[in-house]
C-alpha cells in the first residue's frame, strides 16, 4: 500500500495542476471565446460582404458582385471569390500603382485592407483603415473595421493594440456582432489577467436578453480565476446542464463540465466531482479526461471496485493520451488495493511494456519530425492552391502506416503551432512564387532580345521605304497646287476645272476657230462661224455653272491631301524620333528587367533562409511536446517499476514468513 499512497498523493498533484491548465487553457484559447460560432474566416467575410459600401450585401456567400465599372477591379474580384487572396491582392496593387481602378479606389482600398487582415498583416490592415478613417469613412464602417483588426491581433497575442483597438469602437455593432465584441474584449482582459473587469463585462452580457451559452461560459471562467468560485461554479453548473443539439454546445457542454469535475476533485469533493463528470459523453473529446476523473473520485471515497470500470474503459483505448497512460497505472494500483496482487503485477507489466512501446513511438516520431517528414507529411497532406490565414490543418499525415500526429494532436490545435506552420507554408508559397518571377523575367528577357532583333532588322527597311516616298517632292507639289488653286479661284479660271470631256471639246472648238480665222470674212462660212460661237458659249457657260461646285471640290480634295501630308510629316518624325527613343525605352525595359531581377534573386535567399528557420522553429515546437511526453513516460514507467517491486518484495516476505 506504500506505493499505492504515493500515486494516490502524485495523482492528486497532477489533478490540481491539471485543473488550473484546463481552467487556464480554457481562458486563453480562441475556441473559449466562439468555439467555431464566428472564426476569424467567416466573420471577415461577414464583415467584408455586409458593409454600406461595398457592391454587394447579403448573409451567407455573397452573389455574383454586380455593377463593377472598372475591369481591373473586376479582375481582382474574380479572383477574390475563387479564394486565391494573394493572387487578388497582388493584382489589385498592380492596378492601384497605374491608377486603373477608377471609380472603386474605396472600395479597393478596404479590399485591400480586408485581404492584408486575413493574411495577419494587422499593422498593414490597420494603417488602410486609419486612411479610410481620416477620409471619412461612415462610423458603422470605423466600428466593424476596428473590431476585426483587435480580433486578429488578439488571435496574434498582441493584447495590448487589442485592446486599443476595441477602445476605438464608437457605438454598439450591429446584430450578434455586439456580443462577439463583448466576448473579445472578455478574453483579451483574461489575457492580460484582468479577471475581475473581464467577469463584469460578461456579467452585463448574460444578464442581457438571450445570453450566448459561450457568455456564460466565460464568465464562469472569469468569476472562478477572479475568486467568486460559488457563481463561477453556478454558471459552468448551468453551462453543463443545458440540452445541446449541436456538437458545437455539446463539446461546450462536456468541456464545463470537466471543469467542474477536476474543480471539485482538487476540492476534495468526490461525490460532486462524479456528478459533474458523468454528464460527459463517452464519445466526445474530453471523454478520456473525464473518464479519468471519474475513477480518482471513486477512488477518493474509497470505492475501488467503480472506479475499475471508467478505468478499464480508458485504459483499452489508443495510448497516445496522457489519460490513458495514466489509467494503465491506476488500474494495477485499484487492483492491489482490492488484494489482487497477481493481477496487479500483470497490469504493472503490460503497462511497463505499453510505456516502453510508446516512448519507442515518440523517438519514432522525433526522429521523423527532425527528418522533415512531419512537415512535408502535412503539407501533402493539406494542399493548397495558395498561402493564406484562413487555412487550417484537417488531415493528418501517415508515416509507415501509422498516423504521424497522432501524439500531437493537442499541440497542432494549438494557436502557437498553427501560426507558426503556417508561416512555414506561407514561406514555401513565397518560394515557389519568387521561382516564378525567376522564370518569368527569363522569358521578358528572351521576348525583350527577339524585340530588339526584330527593329534592327525592320528599321532598315522602313527607312528604305520612307526614303522612296519622296515626301519632299509631294510637299512641293502641295504647295504649287495650293498655289494654282488661290490663283483659279481669284481669276475665276472656269476652264481649269474642266472635265475630260470638256477638255476634249475646247480642243475641237480650238482647232475649228483656227479654220475659221484662216478662212477669214468668206460668207459661205458665215453659218459655221455662228454654230462655233453657239458650242462654245454653251461650253462657257456649263463649266461657269459648275464652277462653284468644282471649286468646293478642290478645295476639300486640298485639305485631305494636306492632311495626307502632315499624316505622313508625323510619322517621319515619330520615325526619325524613335531610333532614339525605341532604343532608350528597350534600354528602359532591359534595365527594369534587370532591377526585378535582382531584387528576386536577393529574395531567393532570403525567404530560404527565413523557411528554413521557420522550419527548424515548428519542427522543435513538436519535439518539444514529445519530450515532454517522454519524461511524463518515464515518470508513468518508474511508477510502475516501483510498485513491482513493492509487489515482488511484499509476496517474497509472506513466502519467508511461512517457512518453517
Amino acid at each position: 500500500m506504500g506505493n499505492g499512497v504515493k500515486l494516490w498523493r502524485w495523482t492528486r498533484a497532477a489533478i490540481a495542476v491539471a485543473a488550473l491548465a484546463c481552467f487556464a487553457q480554457l481562458a486563453h484559447a480562441q475556441s473559449t471565446v466562439d468555439a467555431g460560432k464566428s472564426s476569424t474566416s467567416s466573420g471577415w467575410m461577414d464583415w467584408l460582404t455586409s458593409m454600406d459600401w461595398w457592391p454587394w450585401r447579403g448573409d451567407g456567400r455573397p452573389p455574383a458582385p454586380t455593377g463593377v465599372e472598372s475591369p481591373h477591379y473586376g479582375d481582382s474580384l474574380f479572383y477574390f471569390f475563387q479564394g486565391r487572396y494573394f493572387t487578388s491582392v497582388t493584382r489589385l496593387m498592380v492596378s492601384q500603382q497605374f491608377g486603373r481602378l477608377s471609380p472603386h479606389d474605396d472600395e479597393a482600398e478596404i479590399l485591400r485592407g480586408g485581404l492584408f487582415l486575413s493574411y495577419g498583416l494587422h499593422r498593414e490592415a490597420g494603417e488602410v483603415f486609419a486612411t479610410l478613417i481620416q477620409k471619412g469613412a461612415k462610423q458603422p464602417v470605423r466600428d466593424r473595421a476596428w473590431y476585426y483588426l483587435a480580433k486578429i491581433r488578439y488571435q496574434r497575442g498582441l493584447y495590448l493594440e487589442s485592446q486599443d483597438a476595441l477602445g476605438r469602437i464608437e457605438k454598439a455593432l450591429p446584430g450578434a456582432l455586439e456580443e462577439d465584441r463583448a466576448l473579445l474584449q472578455a478574453n483579451v482582459l483574461m489575457a492580460r489577467g484582468n479577471y475581475a473587469e473581464a467577469s463584469r463585462v460578461l456579467d452585463t452580457l448574460a444578464k442581457g436578453p438571450n445570453p450566448s451559452s459561450y457568455a456564460r461560459y466565460n464568465l464562469g471562467v472569469a468569476l472562478i480565476k477572479s475568486g467568486d468560485p460559488a457563481r463561477g461554479t453556478t454558471q459552468l453548473d448551468g453551462i453543463g446542464k443545458m440540452p445541446a443539439v449541436t456538437e458545437e454546445y455539446r463539446s461546450l457542454r462536456d468541456r464545463a463540465n470537466v471543469a467542474l469535475g477536476f474543480a471539485s476533485l482538487q476540492e476534495g469533493r468526490g461525490e460532486q466531482a462524479r456528478v459533474y463528470l458523468e454528464r460527459v459523453r463517452l464519445s466526445g473529446m474530453f471523454s478520456n479526461k473525464a473518464l479519468l476523473g471519474f475513477g480518482w473520485a471513486a477512488a477518493e471515497q474509497g470505492q475501488m471496485k467503480v472506479a475499475l470500470v471508467p478505468w478499464s474503459e480508458l485504459a483499452g483505448r489508443t495510448p497516445h493520451d496522457a489519460a490513458v497512460l495514466e489509467a494503465k497505472l491506476a488500474m494495477p494500483y485499484a487492483l492491489a488495493d482490492l488484494g489482487a496482487n497477481s493481477q496487479a503485477l500483470g497490469l504493472y507489466q503490460d503497462a511497463i511494456g505499453a510505456f516502453d512501446r510508446e516512448n519507442a513511438d515518440l523517438d519514432t516520431s522525433i526522429a521523423a519530425i527532425r527528418s522533415g517528414k512531419l512537415l512535408e507529411g502535412l503539407i501533402a497532406s493539406n494542399p493548397g492552391e495558395e498561402m493564406g490565414w484562413f487555412w487550417n490543418i484537417s488531415q493528418l499525415p501517415e508515416i509507415e502506416g501509422r498516423p504521424l500526429g497522432a501524439h500531437l494532436a493537442h499541440l497542432m490545435a494549438t494557436h502557437p503551432f498553427q501560426e507558426a506552420f503556417k508561416n512555414y507554408r506561407d514561406l514555401l508559397y513565397l518560394s515557389r512564387n519568387l521561382q516564378q518571377w525567376q522564370d518569368s523575367l527569363g522569358v521578358l528577357r528572351d521576348m525583350l532580345a527577339n524585340r530588339r532583333q526584330g527593329y534592327a532588322e525592320r528599321l532598315p527597311q522602313v527607312l528604305a521605304r520612307e526614303q522612296a516616298l519622296n515626301l519632299e517632292g509631294f510637299e512641293r507639289q502641295g504647295t504649287e497646287l495650293q498655289s494654282e488653286l488661290e490663283r483659279v479661284e481669284r481669276e475665276a479660271d472656269v476652264a481649269a476645272f474642266a472635265t475630260p470631256q470638256e477638255r476634249e471639246l475646247q480642243a475641237r472648238l480650238d482647232r475649228v476657230r483656227e479654220i475659221l480665222e484662216r478662212a477669214g470674212n468668206d460668207p459661205e462660212v458665215a453659218p459655221a462661224r455662228e454654230r462655233y460661237r453657239r458650242v462654245a458659249g454653251a461650253l462657257l457657260w456649263q463649266q461657269t455653272d459648275q464652277f462653284s461646285a468644282r471649286l468646293w471640290n478642290a478645295k476639300k480634295g486640298m485639305q485631305e491631301l494636306s492632311r495626307n501630308l502632315a499624316q505622313a510629316q508625323r510619322l517621319e518624325a515619330a520615325l526619325s524620333a524613335s531610333q532614339t527613343d525605341e532604343t532608350a525605352r528597350l534600354e528602359a525595359f532591359a534595365q527594369r528587367i534587370d532591377a526585378l531581377s535582382a531584387r528576386v534573386d536577393a529574395m531567393v535567399p532570403r525567404v530560404a533562409a527565413l523557411a528554413q528557420e521557420q522550419q527548424v522553429a515548428v519542427q522543435e515546437l513538436a519535439v518539444a511536446e514529445l519530450q515532454q511526453q517522454k519524461e511524463r513516460l518515464a515518470e508513468y514507467g518508474t511508477q510502475a517499476r516501483f510498485a513491482v517491486a513493492q509487489i515482488v518484495d511484499r509476496a517474497a516476505a509472506k513466502e519467508s514468513n511461512r517457512a518453517p
